[in-house]
């Protein structure tokens, strides 16, 4: 180990980048259950230098004005700092600073999902080459225990599939559209006004935010490098009222889902709206929670639920990772580690398979069922069931398939756009939960 190992009775210093929600939620935490965490990690745990933006912000922690500084480097390169903390967000500086503490041989936890996300897997190279540990629970869902599950808890067992509603904004979104028939802009903005959204919710709505966490999942759970590039994304910014009301009287609830499996040696991750069988324990999360259900040979099926956001669940899951680094620094050891990432193929999205919810508006006439009915089956894609619903002249037919292709579904819609008969497809959405 290149760290300077320390002994049971010494302190373990931790340097703090990042000093907003979570990272003061952090430093309460350590101050608040000091004798707690000493007893877990066999030794004192102690911030003693702070990095933030602005010195002159008034901040009600129990630190020295001394411990604070605006030069993060200078935190890293402290001889002192036994561990860095990375809780700032973004890529840069952030990843320089995670590199270069790796390399000095420190620990690091960090929440930075977008980092891990696109660089993961070097930098957990580099930890491994300098004998540290690189932790990232809060990186995925917040407070909820999910990378040590995946790493260490199933590492014996061969995971099949994970289903996770891993973004608090747009669960929230979805449930005011569900329970009080809203629609997606007035959702949106209560979303906003409480807090739960930013003001500019694109990373959220667009389904950015599920992704980088869906590819950290998939990177964990099958021991291959997988970026936010390989994962499909669709957010929700389509999915209308119509749509929520069609999915409750089909038995159904709209979720936004990250999914991530492994088919055939193959690894396919994707984020995108899926209607959830009422039965299922993922369609119960309601407002801003989060909830990852897993799959596994040996332990059958699984669900870890909680708050997937906010200061003092993230700042939870940054404290059980430095518990876990403190404790591996004093043994002079390192903890559990997802072992060598070894690439997988990437499953082509038109590759994949799931019953779809189709809308489908024609002219309400003889024979037009018939017509649409064709069409399915000329593309290979089989009606599970349908309901027809009046609109003046026209009918609302919504269609449930069974298990098919994304491609040819996708040749299924373009042809049935040039039956004479329909005036518009409408919905598209993907059915996830059920067995086929």
């Amino acid at each position: 180990m290149n760290g300077q190992t320390v002994t049971v009775a010494d302190h373990v210093r931790v340097g703090l980048l990042g000093c907003g929600n979570v990272g003061a939620a952090l430093a309460r935490l350590v101050d608040e259950h000091a004798d707690l965490i000493t007893a877990r990690a066999g030794a004192r745990v102690e911030i003693i230098r702070v990095a933030v933006r602005d010195l002159a912000k008034p901040r009600e922690l129990k630190l020295p004005s001394t411990a604070f500084t605006d030069d993060p480097t200078s935190v890293v390169a402290d001889p002192d700092i036994d561990v860095v903390v990375e809780v700032m967000g973004g890529v840069e500086p952030a990843r320089g600073l995670i590199e270069a503490a790796l390399r000095a041989g420190k620990p690091v936890v960090t929440a930075n999902k977008e980092l891990i996300a696109r660089d993961g897997p070097e930098l957990l190279r580099i930890a491994a080459a300098s004998g540290v540990d690189l932790l990232f629970e809060a990186s995925v869902a917040g407070g909820i225990p999910l990378m040590r599950p995946l790493r260490e808890s199933l590492a014996g067992d061969r995971i099949r599939r994970v289903l996770g509603i891993v973004n608090g904004t747009t669960n929230f979104i979805l449930t005011r559209m569900t329970e009080d028939g809203t629609t997606f802009a007035d959702a949106l903005g209560e979303a906003q006004r409480l807090g739960y959204a930013e003001a500019d919710p694109t990373a959220d709505v667009e389904g950015f935010d599920a992704a980088s966490k869906a590819a950290i999942i998939a990177t964990i759970a099958f021991g291959a490098p997988i970026g936010p590039d390989d994962v499909y994304r669709e957010g929700i910014t389509q999915v209308t009222a119509d749509d929520i009301a069609s999915a409750r009287s089909l038995g159904y609830i709209v979720k936004l889902l990250a999914v991530a499996e492994e088919v055939g040696g193959d690894v396919a991750v994707r984020v995108h709206p899926a209607m959830v069988p009422v039965q299922h324990p993922l369609a119960s999360v309601r407002d801003s929670f989060n909830a990852v259900f897993i799959e596994a040979d040996a332990v059958g099926e699984l669900m870890l639920y909680g708050r997937g956001a906010g200061g003092n669940p993230t700042a939870s899951a940054v404290m059980g990772d430095l518990v876990d680094a403190s404790r591996n620094l004093v043994a002079g050891a390192r903890g559990a580690t997802i072992g060598e990432l070894v690439a997988k193929p990437i499953r082509p999205m038109a590759d994949a398979e799931s019953p779809f919810y189709i809308m489908v508006e024609a002219a309400d006439r003889p024979g037009v069922l018939a017509a649409i009915a064709t069409t399915f089956g000329d593309h290979g894609v089989s009606i599970k069931s349908m309901e027809q619903r009046g609109i003046g002249a026209d009918a609302r037919l919504v269609f449930i398939t069974h298990r098919a292709r994304e491609a040819d579904l996708t040749a299924t819609l373009d042809a049935l756009r040039h039956v004479d008969v329909v005036t518009r497809v409408g919905s598209v959405i993907r059915v996830v939960g059920e067995e086929d």
